[in-house]
């Protein structure tokens, strides 16, 4: 009774659906987040007669075979990589990537991560750093009598002081670009680690080599679309009702069978 294993496929690959649907609800209100979905690939199949075999009564060809399938598998659970909303904040230190690119983040083992979470904070130090501590590339530290900072679109930063006329230039942000983005390894705190299926990562000055550019004063929204995840979420629960019904069709079938007389 193959159908019992086969359902439980169906219900395996149902129930990892619903925790990705719940992991976007989750991140609704998630800065810089963008949706994951759950795709799947069938197992590998029974052939019981090949297409294309040769019919030994006539020596005419199968056309179609008999082939039975014996479930379903998870294949990937993608990130749907799009720009969510841009909401205005008004803080010197929310900085919104509109268009492609990461920004880039010194983690404390040496290596780099990348976020498109523009909430930044300034330290005890005045170093430019993540809602975490992380310090932000290339380290750009605000001197502790500025007035005030502004951070242009090609992520230039000048401070203004209340005795000076001119502003002053800190430094410039950076960004990183990668071929694949849907290869990067999510490690939690809007946080990205480079792999080889993203590729080495580009970096570039915001404005160039494709990348997007920065807005002063804004965050970048999660793209999860309400809507759609609720609609998924009653699709996989339907499907998983459906593989326990024929589990339970499989129960009283091999219950049947035991009860031939």
């Amino acid at each position: 009774m193959r159908a019992l294993q086969i359902a439980a496929t169906g219900m395996s690959a149902q129930q990892m659906r619903v925790e990705v649907i719940s992991n976007n609800l989750a991140n609704m209100s998630t800065t810089g987040y963008n949706a994951r979905r759950a795709e799947f690939a069938d197992l590998h199949y029974q052939q019981l007669t090949r297409p294309g075999t040769i019919n030994a009564n006539d020596g005419t060809i199968v056309p179609t075979g008999v082939q039975l399938g014996l479930g379903v598998r998870p294949a990937a659970v993608t990130v749907h990589v799009s720009q969510g909303p841009l909401s205005a904040t008004g803080g010197d230190l929310d900085l919104a990537v509109e268009g492609l690119g990461y920004i880039e983040v010194a983690m404390p083992s040496g290596i780099s991560a990348y976020t498109r979470d523009g909430a930044l904070k300034r330290s005890a130090d005045g170093l430019i750093v993540t809602s975490d501590g992380y310090e932000v590339a290339p380290g750009i530290t605000i001197p502790s009598d500025a007035r005030s900072i502004s951070v242009n679109a090609a992520g230039e930063v000048y401070a203004y002081f209340a005795d000076r006329v001119q502003p002053q230039l800190l430094g410039q942000f950076t960004l990183a670009g990668f071929v694949n983005e849907k290869g990067l390894e999510a490690i939690g705190s809007n946080l990205f680690l480079e792999t080889a299926a993203s590729g080495p990562a580009t970096i570039s000055a915001p404005g160039e080599d494709g990348l997007g550019t920065l807005r002063q004063g804004f965050l970048e929204e999660s793209s999860v679309d309400a809507v759609r995840e609720i609609t998924d979420l009653i699709e996989a629960q339907r499907g998983y009702e459906l593989n326990a019904k024929v589990i339970t069709a499989a129960d009283q079938m091999l219950g049947a069978t035991t009860q031939v007389r």
